[in-house]
């Protein structure tokens, strides 16, 4: 139990403390840790330099034995009443600061990890086909993101312009994206760095990968379907990745370590983990205040381990504040699928929301908000805080209009 103020179903009991980069009372970014509807500024309280710093990189940086140190010292001081004296002076409302993208990202991967979407996408664009293609239950798929455009929670998101090409037409327009589109997603923030050369087995993943955050990888359908054959996602993705203001250690998800679906066929042996584990996290999408959809990270094919580990197998390294992102999570039903493209069907059955308003893809104004619970330990569950954007109208020169 905390000595500190805690409200009931709050986010952020002592159980989770994680963390975030802040500014208030005019000052430099620094770095905190969430409680109750508080956050703890760190660098006082602990006398540590490197939470003086705008980033939780150099912290990040400095391996699984420290991160368990300053967990454990935390938890110390918010628990022990003897510490309150000297701790609470430096516990700031939440409502007080502006909280700041928590990590500088060194490179940004998103993978295709839930069956559930995959199945789904396949069989809106591969109806004659089987829904998945050859490879997908032989490795987790992914591609390379642009990490100069992975942004902190609260950023709008500007409807991008591209090339688009709709099926009874014989040539691409530039224009808006017409079908733009959220993804909801789990991310994983790489603390420890790794060798060029050598791949990080499968069993090391807690010694690199510190913590999780929710991510809205943005998407436009409409210039993703026509750019991605045969190289994959550009445009469509590169836009906007939004990112949570927390990073949930993932110490604090020891409680929600689950064994997830079976794989058949077998994975190659570097994709066998010995300890094979996925991650009981019910997510929650809202757009402009209405529940849409709640999908579970808990029925996710590939584990995040297996991601880390074909990540690197090829010798590629690590860097700290390396993302890499679960791709869309969706669950078998209509309700728990992560984005509007499952929901609506592309568009062709449209999806009703509490004010009697309908969607198919996002209009411009539209705001989403996703957030996510986990189980915890001492019988508790904690929280991720929210993920939110808001789309703002397309920024087109006309000298580029086609």
């Amino acid at each position: 139990m905390t000595w500190a103020s805690v409200p009931p179903g709050s986010d952020f009991p002592v159980e989770n403390l994680p963390y975030g980069v802040f500014s208030a009372d005019g000052r430099a970014p620094r770095v905190g840790v969430a409680i109750g509807d508080h956050i703890l500024d760190l660098a006082p309280v602990l006398d540590e330099p490197v939470f003086a710093e705008p980033t939780l990189n150099r912290f990040l940086g400095q391996g699984r034995r420290r991160w368990q140190q300053i967990r454990n010292h935390v938890t110390d001081l918010l628990t022990d009443p003897a510490h309150r004296p000297v701790v609470q002076p430096h516990l700031l409302p939440q409502a007080s600061v502006t909280m700041h993208m928590p990590f500088e990202v060194a490179d940004y991967v998103d993978f295709y990890a839930s069956v559930d979407h995959a199945t789904n996408l396949g069989r809106i664009f591969r109806p004659d086909q089987e829904p998945l293609t050859p490879n997908w239950r032989w490795l987790p798929i992914g591609y390379h993101g642009r990490a100069g455009t992975v942004v902190a929670s609260g950023t709008p998101v500007t409807r991008p312009c591209g090339q688009c090409k709709r099926t009874l037409e014989a040539a691409p327009a530039f224009g808006p994206s017409e079908r733009l589109d959220i993804e909801a997603e789990l991310g994983f923030v790489v603390g420890m760095p790794s060798e060029l050369g050598k791949p990080v087995p499968i069993d090391r993943f807690r010694d690199h990968v510190f913590g999780v955050v929710l991510v809205n990888d943005w998407s436009a359908r409409d210039m993703q379907a026509w750019e991605y054959v045969p190289l994959g996602p550009f445009l469509g993705k590169s836009f906007a990745t939004s990112v949570s203001p927390w990073v949930i250690p993932l110490d604090a998800l020891d409680a929600a370590m689950v064994t997830p679906p079976p794989q058949q066929p077998q994975p190659l042996p570097y994709l066998r983990d010995p300890d094979v584990w996925g991650l009981d996290i019910e997510l929650e999408v809202r757009l402009n205040g209405h529940v849409v959809s709640r999908p579970p990270y808990r029925a996710m094919y590939w584990t995040p381990a297996q991601m880390l580990a074909h990540m690197t197998v090829n010798g590629a390294s690590l860097r700290t504040g390396d993302l890499f992102a679960s791709g869309t999570i969706s669950g078998p039903d209509r309700t728990q699928r992560g984005s509007f493209i499952e929901l609506s069907w592309n568009g062709a059955e449209p999806f009703d929301l509490a004010d009697g308003t309908t969607r198919t893809f996002l209009q411009d104004g539209d705001h989403v908000a996703i957030a996510a619970r986990a189980p915890a330990r001492n019988g508790v569950s904690i929280g991720f805080g929210e993920v939110t954007g808001a789309v703002s109208p397309a920024q087109l020169d006309p000298r580029v209009r086609g």
